[in-house]
């Protein structure tokens, strides 16, 4: 039996590879945020008894996925072959899917933005018609999804150790720590309209980034957090203000 858990726990011993375990772990945490936000959004859409359900066989199946792209390293290495070329560039599988990840992205962030700024036109408006979504249609949109974010979190975990332990640790924390975050982020999305609209142009900046990662320009990740942490910060600044003016209008009124 020990010898057949050697190769997931002989890092125990290798206090290097306890810090590419942390590193990983909080690198996988800050990627998953991405997927958190998408869920949220989407299941805040479904009747109510419904969202708790969805957010969990949504990120249960982001689970399942990651562990099962583990299970096949060498597949998931081989997705970053050149498969063809155009345009001078050479795009691999991880690229194509990538940029049909993102172009989804664009256009379900589009789309509801468009219905939040002008909710009473709803001609030829796909999102309109299936905007009460059913529990179905939800876990389809996010499994799309957390494709597209697994493969991404797997070729990172691969770049980052070659211990199938440790990738195998992270992505467990990683999605456990999705799993506590998505109700408490859900429903503070929910109670703060002007953060949906915040959370949509989040989306809009990631899938711009995916479609640019699949034609090779690199944005460094940094880069985008930090611009997210920013725009979060500044909303943070305006709800702070606007709470306070509330309550002195309350306090005004008496």
């Amino acid at each position: 039996m020990m010898e057949f858990l050697t190769p997931y726990i002989g890092f125990i011993n290798d206090p290097t590879a306890w810090v590419a375990l942390l590193t990983l772990v909080v690198l996988e945490v800050v990627l998953g945020i991405d997927n958190l936000i998408f869920i949220s959004i989407l299941t805040n859409k479904l009747p109510e008894q419904q969202r708790a359900s969805a957010r969990r066989l949504g990120i249960g199946a982001a689970l399942v996925m990651r562990l099962v792209l583990l299970a096949t390293i060498s597949f998931i290495v081989a997705l970053t072959a050149p498969v063809f070329t155009a345009f001078g560039n050479e795009f691999s599988w991880r690229d194509i899917i990538l940029i049909a990840g993102g172009l989804f992205l664009v256009w379900k962030a589009t789309k509801e933005i468009h219905h939040s700024v002008d909710p009473e036109d709803h001609k030829d408006d796909m999102v309109s018609r299936t905007l009460q979504l059913s529990l179905g249609g939800a876990i389809f949109q996010i499994l799309l999804l957390d494709l597209v974010f697994s493969i991404d979190s797997i070729i990172t975990a691969v770049g980052m150790t070659d211990e199938i332990g440790i990738m195998y640790i992270a992505v467990i924390v990683a999605v456990s720590v999705m799993l506590l975050a998505a109700t408490p982020l859900a429903k503070f999305i929910e109670k703060n309209p002007t953060i949906v609209m915040l959370a949509l142009g989040f989306l809009l900046m990631i899938g711009m980034t995916l479609i640019a990662d699949g034609f090779g320009v690199h944005v460094p990740k940094g880069y985008i957090y930090a611009a997210m942490g920013f725009s979060a910060l500044v909303e943070g600044l305006n709800m702070l203000q606007r709470n306070r003016a509330r309550k002195r209008q309350g306090t005004g009124g008496h």
